[in-house]
This record gives C-alpha cells, sequence and structure tokens, in this order.
C-alpha cells in the first residue's frame, strides 16, 4: 500500500441530534480524507474538546442545548490557535449565515443541501477558504437592524416604548421566560448589554433611515 501524502483533515463534530450525529460519523468513516477525532452533543463540550486536542475543522449546530453556536464563536473569538469553524443548521433563519460570518465562522452549510456540499465545505475551509451562501455584505455594517427576527423588531419596539418585560408578555401573548430569551438574543445581535443601550440603537437605527 502506498502511504497517503495528504493527511486527513481532523474534524470534531458539535450536533445535538444523535441520529444525525450517527449518520455523521457514517459519512465521514467511508472516507479516507477526513477523520473524526471526537462527537460532542452541545457546544460546551465542542469548547472541552477545543482544550483537550488540536484540531482542524469543527462542524457546530446553531441551536444547541446550554451553550449554542453563537456562544461557541464568541468563546472562540480570542484564540488563535483554534480549529476553523463551519455553522451546520437546518434553522430557517436567513441571517444565520450572516451572524456565523460577524462572528468568525470559516463556513456555513444548510442541513437542507447534499451530504457532499458539506465534504467540499470542509474542504475548502481546511484549504484556508471561506464557504457561506450570498450575503449583502454591505448590510453587515450598515444596518443590524436588518439582522432581527420579526419578533425581535416587536420587543424592541415595546422596549423603546418603554414597556416592562411583563408588559411586553402580556402584550404579546407569550410567556415572561420567552421575552427573556427574545431579549437576550437580542442583545447579542444588537451587541448591547441592557435595555438602556439597546433603545438607544433603536432610535440611532430610525434616524439614519
Amino acid at each position: 500500500m502506498g502511504v497517503q501524502s495528504n493527511k486527513p483533515i481532523d474534524i470534531v463534530i458539535a450536533e445535538k441530534n444523535p441520529l444525525l450525529q450517527s449518520s455523521l460519523v457514517k459519512l465521514f468513516a467511508g472516507d479516507e480524507r477526513f477523520c473524526l477525532a471526537a462527537v460532542t452533543a452541545d457546544g460546551e463540550k465542542f469548547l472541552e474538546a477545543c482544550e483537550r486536542m488540536r484540531f482542524d475543522v469543527g462542524i457546530i449546530g446553531w441551536e444547541m442545548p446550554g451553550l449554542d453556536g453563537r456562544g461557541v464563536l464568541q468563546a472562540l473569538r480570542n484564540r488563535t490557535d483554534g480549529p476553523r469553524v463551519i455553522v451546520y443548521t437546518g434553522s430557517p433563519n436567513p441571517d444565520v449565515p450572516r451572524q456565523a460570518m460577524t462572528l468568525g465562522a470559516a463556513g456555513f452549510c444548510s442541513k437542507r443541501e447534499t451530504p457532499e456540499q458539506l465534504l467540499d465545505t470542509i474542504q475548502a475551509v481546511a484549504a484556508g477558504r471561506m464557504v457561506f451562501p450570498f450575503i449583502d455584505v454591505s448590510s453587515l455594517a450598515s444596518d443590524p437592524l436588518a439582522g432581527l427576527t420579526p419578533r425581535e423588531r416587536e420587543l424592541l419596539a415595546a422596549l423603546a416604548g418603554g414597556l416592562t418585560n411583563q408588559q411586553m408578555a402580556s402584550q404579546l401573548d407569550i410567556s415572561l421566560n420567552t421575552v427573556k430569551f427574545h431579549l437576550k438574543n437580542l442583545y447579542d445581535k444588537l451587541g448591547v448589554g441592557n435595555r438602556a443601550q439597546a433603545v438607544a440603537f433603536y432610535l440611532k437605527g430610525r434616524e439614519g433611515r
């Protein structure tokens, strides 16, 4: 047997769905271009793997229990020796690729694509390229409000109107916990720490239109 000149690409996966985990394991087991170093079920365990071992490419979900994809990318942002990360998700939110790119991901692949598309994305990312669906890059800096979901926009307008969390929950007919969940995502997307900063952001965004 000849020695393979190209070293396989070392991969670690963070995927909450056990069925998808096992199908990904099978996908990589049959392809000598890749070496699956570890499979984790959430973002925290993925970060532990980053501490414990060196690997080339991480494949992470966006919606994961505990620490989600956004949290993982934020945690890896300041690490120079971290893996290149591909966000692999079935999320229907069309803004996820833009958010992933802004947070420093190297690639994005939808679970609706074929398995071959994921393999191609991994190879490209391992070779130093970035792989994303078309994103209007001019919107990355110009209008952070463009990345908000309709519900988050509603909540932001309610914040600007001075409503409390409880009042927002009653007005929108959702639970207080749901309001808090949306507000956390809202603050993360806008890069702010509290409601006063979020309201200031909202008013500034409206002036700019």
